[in-house]
């Protein structure tokens, strides 16, 4: 009767832990030491609607570009109650219609370019309407953001210089759970009006070559689960009753050798 114990106690604890045993993910496991890889030039970002664009103008005479730089100075507050003047940026928003209102030239539209495009517009038509000479403009966008939904989390994930990669955003968000389905991780993105999905594979080095390895604001990452496993509150539900009978089975083999 003992021993029956301690073969079932010792079949339960492997049976418990095969279970909890969960297959780690390897980021692109064919890159190879040994080769160099070229490096894709990296696309423009298009401007869209509601984003929302800093542009900041210089020139010889500073205060000629005051009108056209969107700042606004303000008093902030510190935690200890302390407040100090500093300097935000509104930048312009641009609207429904891809248009924005820069003073001087009235009404834009901007839907489309890429941010150097918009540079050496806004610096031409400052210079043919002779509302500066020779200015310098600067452009990026303010409010860079991307939706990660699934097996990567559910949060919003935001950058502030206007830039971000698919493994970027996977690092941020935290990583992939072990239910990912990583070979098929999904990037929707909005082109001329129309949505379309591509899939990634985060384990193959292929993934630089994908035209949404950049992401461009407003893309939806969504990473499918594994129907047969299980994910978030569940896995660790699990893996508590997991410790609790393999603490049980450990006390039972010890009991039944002590009482031989």
């Amino acid at each position: 009767m003992k021993k029956i114990l301690i073969y079932c106690g010792v079949l339960l604890l492997l049976s418990m832990n095969s279970c909890l045993v969960s297959k780690k993910i390897v980021y692109l496991k064919d890159l190879n030491p040994a080769e160099s890889y070229s490096v894709a030039p990296i696309p423009p970002l298009r401007i869209q609607n509601n984003d929302r664009l800093s542009i900041q103008v210089s020139a010889k005479h500073t205060e000629l570009t005051a009108p056209f730089n969107n700042k606004e100075g303000v008093y902030a507050i510190t935690e200890q109650g302390n407040t100090f003047p500093t300097i935000i940026d509104r930048g312009y928003l641009v609207d429904q219609q891809g248009n924005i209102e820069f003073p001087g030239l009235g009404t834009l539209n901007v839907e489309g370019m890429s941010l150097d495009g918009l540079k050496d517009f806004l610096k031409n038509k400052l210079q043919e309407n002779k509302l500066l000479s020779s200015p310098v403009v600067k452009v990026e966008l303010l409010n860079l953001k991307v939706l990660m939904m699934g097996e990567g989390g559910n949060q919003l994930i935001t950058s502030s210089d206007g830039r971000m990669t698919l493994l970027e955003a996977i690092t941020r968000a935290g990583g992939l759970s072990n239910n990912a389905t990583t070979d098929k991780i999904a990037v929707i993105r909005e082109e001329n009006g129309v949505r379309k999905i591509y899939y990634n594979d985060i384990e193959s080095k292929e993934i630089f070559n994908s035209p949404t390895y950049y992401l461009q604001q407003n893309d939806i990452i969504y990473v499918e689960p594994k129907s047969s496993q299980t994910r978030g509150d569940e896995e660790r539900t699990w893996r508590i009753l997991g410790m609790v009978m393999s603490v049980i089975t450990l006390a039972t083999t010890v009991w039944a050798i002590s009482t031989r």
